[in-house]
């Protein structure tokens, strides 16, 4: 395994344990301490997260068996999609800190991950 694919892994093993953190805190503490729409705000930023982690280790056991360098450019904007979405919302709901265009760019950035794999695939022999 390359170098830099076990830099990927890490980025989604702590992803994952990231998310089941503060998925467990929206369910158990988060209430006490915020409103319901700040709950709901973590726990969507925790499903975006959830599901592009997933599809992160799905590339990374393609890379397995067939590596593309376009591969690293999807991952690459899932996790500044993850970082600027899901991250926004955390920290609205956390601390208070609106970052209020971060968000939409996030969403953006998971989207344009998505396009680049059909481009992937696409261009795969």
């Amino acid at each position: 395994m390359q170098r830099i694919d076990k830099v990927w892994w890490c980025i989604a093993a702590l992803s994952g344990a990231m998310m089941v953190m503060l998925g467990a805190y929206a369910a158990h503490g988060l209430a006490a301490r915020t409103t319901e729409i700040m709950v709901s705000a973590v726990e969507t930023g925790v499903r975006y997260q959830a599901w592009h982690t997933l599809a992160m280790m799905i590339v990374l056991v393609w890379r397995q068996i067939h590596p593309l360098a376009g591969q690293r450019w999807v991952m690459a904007l899932w996790t500044l999609g993850v970082a600027c979405f899901s991250g926004s919302l955390y920290l609205m709901a956390l601390v208070g800190l609106s970052l209020g265009i971060v968000t939409p760019i996030g969403g953006v950035l998971l989207m344009l991950g998505w396009v680049a794999l059909a481009v992937v695939v696409v261009k795969t022999r």
